[in-house]
């Protein structure tokens, strides 16, 4: 299993980690780094993510790595991180 973000995925990531950056360098460092332990657990463990509690319906789960919210969708051999969020924000049905 590999772990792989959308483009849209990835600019939202980049742009959590840009917002963290500018006031805390070395906590954007530390976020990443959580990141990128939390999402390597999938390569292993793809369905660890809870479902989304807003679209349960839907194939898409979440791992939480505070304050933000990972989104992906298992594809294959595949998990497609496909959006990247605040906690406070509301997401959008992942459909539309």
């Amino acid at each position: 299993m590999r772990v792989r973000f959308t483009p849209t995925a990835k600019l939202q990531f980049l742009d959590i980690l840009t917002y963290i950056k500018r006031d805390k360098p070395m906590a954007a460092v530390n976020f990443s780094g959580r990141v990128e332990k939390s999402l390597s657990g999938l390569e292993k463990f793809p369905d660890s993510g809870r479902p989304l509690p807003e679209f349960p319906e839907l194939p898409f789960r979440e791992v939480m790595v505070p304050p933000y919210r990972f989104f992906y969708r298992v594809k294959g051999k595949t998990v497609w991180v496909v959006g990247a969020w605040h906690s406070a924000q509301l997401p959008e049905d992942p459909e539309l």
